[in-house]
């Protein structure tokens, strides 16, 4: 491990006008690696997240998550004081973040045009649900809608194909904020090799249409997506799926190579069903991949959680308990790589704090 000072991106200096989830958590993980963030928030209210959930005496703990590493400062950008402030910073900043709807930046006087004439080496990022162009720039938007379009959530069902909506928000953090960074860290980059920033254009939509790739070969093989209780990833391999335990809990088995199954299947008791497998021609929701998934089902009821958490700790063959996230903050694995631990916060008290995801060293 390296020390603050030695981080990549020390010395790079961020203003954050970005709100709620996608740019500000875009602008913790570069403030994890070593930039100087700026949150700028207008006076008054500020940014939603403050309170977004439940606020036990100030602030929401969605605030404290999404906004950690920063300073913080406020502007009111219809000012023209306050705009000239923002401009003078920007002069010395190497990144703007901004998550406005397109138009509204120029419309403040501080759009790229503006902006990139008081410092020609900034990087702008503006995040937005469907990009600064296009016939639907101007719709607000939010997760769901986002991997409604792109077609991700019509593969996200329940057995009766109903979609089920993640707690994880894959257009938001997926689409925004790791998007937004990769374009960021790549403006960079550039902008250190030639002296020119540029100008960085996020569509949430656009990135998780991007990344739903295992249904757009499906439409290349077959000309349409195929339910997603038969596809490969999401329920129609024995191999690769979710089993309830006699608890009421499930494991995860992802035995999804030959020879991880073969030891799964040993260690179930059951070796004559190694050869029940994909890559031994087993077809992903036919006949005999719904019969050995219903065995293995049939065999995960008959012992609880632990049972098989302990038989599996130590088997190497991809196979894991289904943790509730109050198990999983208390998982030595987590704690042995730094990535939680017990923080404290002025006016909210202790609480759990995720690590940097990204760790460096020389």
């Amino acid at each position: 491990m390296i020390n603050d000072a030695q981080l990549p991106l020390t010395g790079i200096r961020i203003l954050d006008l970005t709100r709620l989830l996608p740019g500000p958590l875009a602008a913790t993980h570069l403030a994890d690696m070593g930039a100087e963030v700026i949150k700028i928030e207008e006076p008054g209210a500020g940014d939603a997240a403050r309170t977004l959930g439940t606020v036990k005496n100030e602030i929401s703990h969605f605030f404290i998550a999404m906004n950690r590493g920063k300073s913080g400062l406020r502007l009111n950008l219809k000012l023209a004081e306050d705009r000239e402030q923002f401009l003078t910073l920007a002069e010395t900043a190497d990144v703007v973040m901004e998550s406005f709807r397109p138009g509204v930046m120029q419309r403040l006087g501080l759009g790229w045009d503006v902006l990139k004439q008081r410092n020609p080496k900034l990087v702008m990022c503006a995040i937005t649900s469907y990009g600064q162009q296009g016939p639907l720039a101007a719709l607000a938007g939010h997760d769901i809608n986002f991997i409604a379009l792109s077609g991700m959530l019509a593969q996200n069902t329940d057995s009766e194909g109903v979609p089920c909506l993640p707690n994880l928000q894959v257009g938001d953090m997926l689409g925004g904020t790791q998007t937004a960074t990769q374009g960021i860290l790549a403006a960079l980059l550039a902008a250190k090799l030639t002296g020119k920033g540029r100008f960085v254009d996020i569509s949430m939509t656009d990135s998780v249409f991007a990344h739903n790739l295992m249904p757009l070969i499906s439409v290349n093989d077959c000309g349409e997506t195929r339910p997603s209780s038969e596809n490969t990833l999401t329920g129609g391999m024995p191999c690769y799926n979710v089993y309830r335990t006699s608890d009421n809990r499930f494991m995860a088995v992802g035995a999804f190579e030959h020879q991880f199954w073969v030891r799964c299947c040993d260690l179930l008791g059951r070796p004559d069903l190694a050869d029940k497998h994909w890559t031994l021609g087993q077809v992903p929701g036919g006949e005999e991949a719904v019969h050995v998934r219903q065995e293995l089902a049939n065999l995960f009821l008959k012992q609880d959680l632990a049972h098989w958490t302990a038989l599996f700790a130590t088997s190497d063959c991809c196979v894991s308990p289904i943790l509730r996230t109050e198990e999983s903050v208390t998982h030595p694995h987590f704690h042995a790589r730094g990535m939680i631990k017990r923080a404290g916060h002025a006016t909210e008290g202790e609480y759990w704090a995720t690590g940097p995801a990204i760790q460096f060293s020389f």
